[in-house]
């Protein structure tokens, strides 16, 4: 599903000459957009077409990516553009297979010192708003009539401005190389609260609900967060990101298996 524009490694070459790419690989993962991985003799990239109207949201990404990586966090850069076509720096590590407990504190320290930069950003639209909720759950009711009553509550979300969240970061948004953590796709990021980006990104790196995880993702960003958060305000914002992860999935991937993972975290 990474693939929608077709792209040849001659068309390639031809859009960045300078960076002599010598191999181009399809991607499956995303939804929205183009991405694929390019290669010369010396690095790899990652090639991507937005297939929407968003320039503003790109420029805002650019700019933000630029902040983050001046700051000492380990994100994209934007290398060149031609077109409708981005090039950034692929970043070095590995998606984790199984979750241990220094992807939580590494990942809690990155969260703290992202929203201490990302704190003071609050001319962006409501994360929440990327998605016409409403619309969605319309979508679903026929054929989905279980998930959509107990997915309406979703309408009545809301979501306090406490910065800039990313809003997405699953594993595979993540890569790690020892002890250092890259994240990637801001793009769809938007305003909301600290306590939800926490509760997202244990969807995926505490799938089975321990506490004991939990706790060490937040103790660990408490210790240089903006904001401390509680334990009741994380779980609380669990509930929220697993109903809203859930609607996206059983949109996007037409069935309920994706969303049935998450059921257990209502």
């Amino acid at each position: 599903m990474g693939i929608k524009t077709p792209l040849t490694l001659t068309q390639a070459q031809h859009l960045f000459p300078s960076f002599k790419f010598t191999e181009l690989l399809e991607t499956q993962d995303g939804i929205m957009d183009t991405t694929y991985i390019v290669h010369n003799h010396k690095e790899a990239y990652i090639l991507k077409k937005y297939e929407r109207d968003i320039k503003e949201k790109i420029l805002f990404d650019t700019e933000l990516l630029q902040k983050l990586n001046a700051a000492g966090l380990n994100v994209p850069l934007l290398l060149a553009q031609n077109k409708e076509w981005y090039l950034y720096k692929k970043l070095k590590g590995e998606q984790p297979k199984k979750i241990q407990l220094i992807h939580l504190q590494t990942l809690g320290r990155f969260l703290a010192r992202f929203h201490q930069h990302s704190r003071h950003i609050k001319n962006q639209k409501l994360f929440i708003k990327n998605y016409s909720l409403k619309k969605v759950l319309r979508e679903i009711k026929t054929k989905h009539y279980f998930y959509y009553k107990r997915l309406s509550c979703l309408t009545s979300l809301t979501q306090v401005c406490e910065g800039f969240i990313h809003g997405d970061i699953f594993k595979d948004n993540t890569l790690f190389d020892g002890n250092k953590i890259a994240v990637f796709d801001f793009i769809d990021g938007g305003c909301g609260s600290f306590a939800f980006e926490l509760g997202v990104s244990l969807l995926s790196f505490n799938p089975h609900a321990r506490k004991s995880y939990t706790t060490l993702l937040l103790s660990t960003y408490n210790q240089t967060a903006p904001k401390k958060i509680t334990l009741r305000e994380i779980e609380r914002e669990i509930q929220n990101a697993a109903k809203l992860y859930a609607l996206l999935r059983i949109s996007h991937h037409s069935n309920t298996n994706k969303a049935k993972e998450l059921a257990k975290l209502w």
